[in-house]
């Protein structure tokens, strides 16, 4: 009954993140240098990589320290219920083998109050982990339509047929010279605003650490 520290795990390698090339002519969008594009049989194809892309693009560190805090949160929560729990329970044993329970109904419902107390946190874990686990599915699905929102207004004057992601060796072979990933990211941290919410839960987490 504990929890992790938790980051983003955005899963943009299912996305695959592939454009149709049949927008309309230039709408400008991002602040972006010419790049080479692959060309076979005239389609165009440039890749992002994804370690890049999570490290530098500001709602992807904004989201991860919102997410540490509500894990870290949660594991102290669980952690000190579970010193109360442990500690009543060493108490009814020191009782029990004191003779001080005066009689088996009393020892009885000193027990009976203990499970229920076993039962009530790992309750109170489940539903925890399933509040995290939903909020974390909310700023994934966020992200992605984020990344997605952004690269079609992109396209509209780059005009790939395809964008791949990099991640790990999926690729065996990339060109770096068809890697636009910080044209991306620099796109879309020009176009990130921070909500009043999320800048409230890092301050929290900010005045949680200095304590």
């Amino acid at each position: 009954m504990y929890m992790k520290k938790y980051l983003l795990g955005i899963g943009l390698v299912s996305l695959g993140l592939t454009i149709s090339s049949c927008n309309k002519a230039a709408e400008e969008e991002a602040e972006a240098t010419e790049q080479d594009t692959a060309q076979a049989g005239g389609v165009k194809i440039a890749y992002v990589e994804l370690d890049s892309l999570m490290n530098q693009y500001q709602l992807y560190k904004d989201y991860s320290e919102v997410l540490t805090h509500k894990g870290n949160n949660i594991q102290n929560t669980l952690a000190k219920k579970q010193r109360a729990l442990e500690s009543h329970a060493a108490a009814v044993q020191k009782k029990y083998e004191s003779n001080g329970f005066t009689t088996r109904d009393e020892l009885e419902r000193a027990q009976a109050g203990i499970q229920r107390e076993q039962q009530e946190l790992a309750q109170l874990a489940d539903r925890l982990n399933s509040e995290f686990n939903e909020e974390q599915a909310r700023i994934n699905a966020e992200a992605k339509d984020s990344i997605q929102s952004f690269l079609k207004r992109y396209n509209k004057t780059k005009k790939y047929d395809y964008v791949m992601v990099k991640a790990g060796d999926n690729l065996l072979i990339a060109n770096p010279k068809y890697d636009i990933t910080q044209d991306i990211v620099k796109g879309l941290n020009k176009r990130y605003k921070r909500s009043t919410e999320v800048d409230q839960q890092i301050k929290a987490k900010t005045e949680t650490e200095k304590e």
